[in-house]
């Protein structure tokens, strides 16, 4: 049996389980670098925390990680010592701003960017050690269309795609969500327009990107909003610190707390359907098991 196909199995073997916290797994992807994927990532989760989630970072960038760096948090561990067996994913999670949970991957180990089936299986199952209570999991995606995006963004219930007003950035997003409908039935997206220098050039890019996949493929975009292009978003960065926290009536702040805002009215899952819900409800069950930690 393949690694993937027992992913599935055990993933069907659990959907009897009465989850009482559902969970909203939401995979942040891009069709290329440089486009602001995992500023946008870092400020759905501290934002989603402002508001009262219990929320989870996954950077699932596993062998280019930048989120310990973007939130100056400093692991100890990370998911190479997970892989390898040096700790538990329990020891490699950190505790970021506003108490997001971040799960921190590796920067600069290619040997993070090429998992075989069977470490990526391991990894996926190494998620049943948590205890953690969370109600939404920011899964931070590597760019491109790698195994390992496609295994994360699969998984997810909600995929958001990051563009921006570059021609490479429309078409390598259109590649990404092509593969993942093509090839993995994945037929509903949220656009979001980062860097934007105006809401009009936001849904310009969102049309110019939608001219192509209503064409060509049989998918659902929806328009989730625009994050302006700013200049506190680079101050944030070199302060490490999310906008949404260091500077929270700048634009960009006050347009991430707008995205978050229409995040909270998607509907929320009521079982376990793809490989990362599959573990996160593992992971409310411990939870639930262990009387949750407060």
């Amino acid at each position: 049996m393949l690694a993937s196909e027992a992913m599935m199995d055990q993933a069907a073997g659990l959907r009897y389980i009465s989850n009482p916290q559902p969970v909203r797994v939401i995979a942040v992807t891009s069709g290329k670098g440089g486009v602001g994927k995992s500023n946008v990532s870092v400020n759905i989760a501290v934002a989603m925390a402002n508001r009262g989630h219990d929320v989870m970072l996954l950077d699932a960038d596993l062998g280019l990680a930048n989120i310990d760096v973007l939130l100056d948090v400093r692991p100890r561990y990370t998911l190479e010592h997970v892989v390898s067996g040096e700790c538990t994913l329990e020891e490699a999670v950190v505790e970021g701003p506003v108490g997001v949970k971040i799960i921190p991957a590796a920067s600069g180990v290619q040997k993070m960017a090429q998992l075989s089936q069977a470490e990526h299986l391991g990894l996926v199952r190494s998620f049943s050690e948590l205890s953690e209570p969370i109600d939404t999991l920011i899964v931070d995606t590597a760019a491109g269309i790698s195994d390992s995006v496609t295994a994360f963004t699969r998984a997810a219930r909600e995929v958001v795609v990051v563009v921006c007003d570059e021609p490479a950035s429309i078409t390598d997003a259109y590649a990404t969500i092509k593969v993942l409908s093509r090839d993995y039935k994945v037929n509903r997206f949220h656009v979001v327009a980062n860097m934007a220098r105006s809401l009009k050039q936001g849904r310009e890019l969102f049309h110019k990107l939608t001219a192509a996949t209503d064409k060509f493929l049989d998918v659902t975009l929806e328009f989730s909003g625009v994050i302006p292009y700013d200049e506190v978003l680079i101050k944030a960065v070199r302060q490490q610190k999310a906008v949404v926290d260091a500077y929270p009536r700048s634009p960009a702040g006050l347009a991430f707390k707008k995205l978050v805002q229409k995040i909270e009215r998607w509907p929320i899952p009521t079982n376990a359907e793809g490989h990362l819900e599959f573990f996160v409800e593992r992971l409310i069950r411990f939870s639930t098991l262990s009387g949750g930690r407060q």
